[in-house]
């Protein structure tokens, strides 16, 4: 499985602001999308809750490059970059489809926790294997 998952929409009404374009608070629902879908999609979702864990992020980094407008068609790409004891460090790119212009970079940093109590919890071998992990080389811009 590609390690590099993809998700494609278009921007609505809703997150658009006084001046004409995405607001920033709106990327942040972005990735914590992107990376709800990939972990669903992977296996990585079940296999957590299987376990009896969960995610909490502890840090979300974002550079905005170019604005994204009402109406464009966008693709999140995102990926495990590192994988540590307890955490993980999940990136994003943001690109228009129309013209492949990257509009945003971003990277969460996640906790893996027991459900019940919170703490954090070692990652287990079987998350880690679904997921895989990219490299920025290897990513690119690949849409």
């Amino acid at each position: 499985m590609d390690p590099v998952f993809r998700l494609q929409f278009r921007v609505p009404a809703e997150v658009v602001d006084a001046n004409r374009h995405v607001n920033n608070i709106a990327y942040v629902q972005w990735m914590q999308d992107a990376a709800i879908a990939h972990a669903e999609a992977c296996g990585g979702a079940r296999f957590a809750q299987e376990q009896g864990g969960s995610w909490f992020v502890r840090m979300h980094r974002i550079e905005y490059l170019k604005p994204a407008f009402l109406n464009d068609e966008l693709t999140v790409l995102t990926w495990v970059a590192d994988w540590r004891k307890v955490r993980s460090l999940r990136r994003y790119r943001f690109i228009r489809s129309s013209d492949q212009t990257v509009l945003a970079e971003g990277e969460t940093e996640w906790v893996f926790v027991d459900a019940a109590t919170g703490r954090p919890r070692i990652i287990p071998d079987r998350i880690v294997a679904v997921f895989g992990v990219a490299t920025e080389a290897s990513v690119g811009c690949r849409v």
